[in-house]
């Protein structure tokens, strides 16, 4: 296994700050540096330091740009393509329900894909992850299906968050990724602290934490990259850098160099990557898992891209961004659109399978679409459970109560929609 990447980032990086120093005589001997002593003074300024590079293997015209060819095989590559492209036709039609009414709220991947979908497809199954909110991708990598999404996004009785959460709030023990939390940065600190625990026990393994880059700006993601540096964590730290904290821009943001130079200040590696290009996700992920392995530490990978989307559907991006800007990035530079020529130009995929695939897509997307939005809803009593290991007195009085009250005005609450 080669870590080239990583390596020669890191070593660009000691590079870059030594030449912009004056030449020392003398080793300091202060705790925590590892520093010399200079005669003269002089200020780092980071706009004077180069930029950490971004690695691309595919370009926007579905060519290879490094002589290495990708390590994925021909299957593998139309898989994760198909469902990249499921994704993106899901994230229309649930934004299409949503301004119809007939879901609360969603969120969209669009201009996303690769850089989910990529690195989920580079991970293994033993590997937990803590999403944020924009990777549902990663679950249906891992197997979580189309109804699983439709009911939960429904809030079903079949929903095994049992409706509690709102939609695109996933959970998936079964599939080692954690439930969603709506608290920006919350997932970060106890990835890092499952990652301890697996260290801990020997479990050969890596934790995964997605976030955005807006997300960065949260104390826990600070507080979490320096408990993972200090202790030596093997945990993967995805940061999708989409440009955008909900309407707020990166210039309004941060003023250094992106995300991905925080990990050097925190005595971690890391590298940036081309976000739309899913051989570059893939293997900077694939790489970074058996760096992180063999040397239990973190990894930062900070992943360019960009949220062709709005926000969510509580958004408007129109009101802070040009029709053109998303445009340039919807059709120039779309990660499915990228891979897609790639696929063709090596005979794997060609416009007949394309628009034969596109039907298939629709229709198994509509069939667990109407299948959730004609079940019922979770029985009412539900809110009892989970609550406590065992039922308290108090809660049974409460249940009572309940059942009660639906005995004597049950006809006021349509009780036939529910699961009772």
């Amino acid at each position: 296994m080669s870590y080239r990447l990583v390596r020669r980032l890191n070593s660009s990086c000691v590079r870059c700050v030594s030449s912009s120093l004056s030449r020392t005589t003398e080793k300091a001997r202060h705790p925590g540096s590892k520093t010399n002593f200079t005669h003269e003074i002089q200020f780092l300024n980071p706009q004077e330091l180069p930029a950490i590079p971004t690695f691309r293997v595919l370009d926007n015209h579905g060519n290879i740009k490094t002589e290495e060819a990708p390590k994925i095989s021909d299957d593998d590559l139309v898989e994760i393509y198909k469902k990249m492209s499921l994704l993106s036709k899901m994230d229309k039609i649930l934004l299409q329900s949503q301004r119809q009414g007939r879901i609360s709220f969603y969120m969209t991947c669009s201009g996303e894909e690769a850089a989910v979908i990529g690195s989920a497809a580079a991970l293994k199954d033993v590997d937990t992850v803590f999403t944020q909110y924009r990777e549902v991708g990663v679950y249906l990598w891992r197997g979580f299906t189309l109804q699983d999404v439709m009911h939960q996004c429904f809030s079903t009785h079949k929903d095994n968050t049992k409706g509690r959460q709102m939609p695109i709030h996933y959970s998936a023990k079964k599939l080692n990724i954690q439930c969603v939390s709506s608290t920006l940065g919350t997932q970060v600190p106890n990835a890092v602290g499952y990652a301890y625990s697996n260290k801990i026990k020997g479990i050969e393994a890596v934790t995964v934490t997605y976030f955005g880059e807006g997300a960065a700006s949260e104390g826990d993601v600070h507080a979490a990259m320096n408990m993972a540096a200090v202790l030596k964590c093997p945990t993967l730290f995805i940061c999708r850098n989409n440009g955008y904290a909900i309407s707020t821009t990166t210039a309004d943001q941060y003023a250094g160099d992106g995300i991905a130079v925080r990990a050097i200040g925190y005595g971690m590696r890391c590298l940036r990557v081309d976000g739309n290009d899913l051989f570059a996700v893939h293997r900077a992920v694939f790489e970074a898992r058996a760096l992180a392995i063999e040397n239990s530490c973190p990894v930062l990978i900070e992943l360019m891209t960009y949220r062709v989307g709005h926000h969510s559907t509580s958004d408007d991006s129109s009101a802070y961004r040009s029709i053109d800007e998303v445009n340039y990035w919807n059709k120039e530079d779309s990660p499915v659109g990228r891979l897609g020529l790639y696929l063709m130009k090596h005979k794997l995929w060609d416009s007949e399978r394309e628009q034969a695939y596109a039907k298939e897509c629709r229709k198994d997307i509509m069939g667990a679409f109407n299948l959730a939005e004609s079940s019922l809803k979770p029985s009412p009593y539900l809110v009892f459970d989970d609550v406590y290991d065992t039922h308290s007195t108090q809660l049974a009085r409460q249940r009572s109560s309940l059942e009660e009250h639906l005995k004597s005005y049950g006809e006021h609450y349509n009780l036939n929609e529910y699961d009772v």
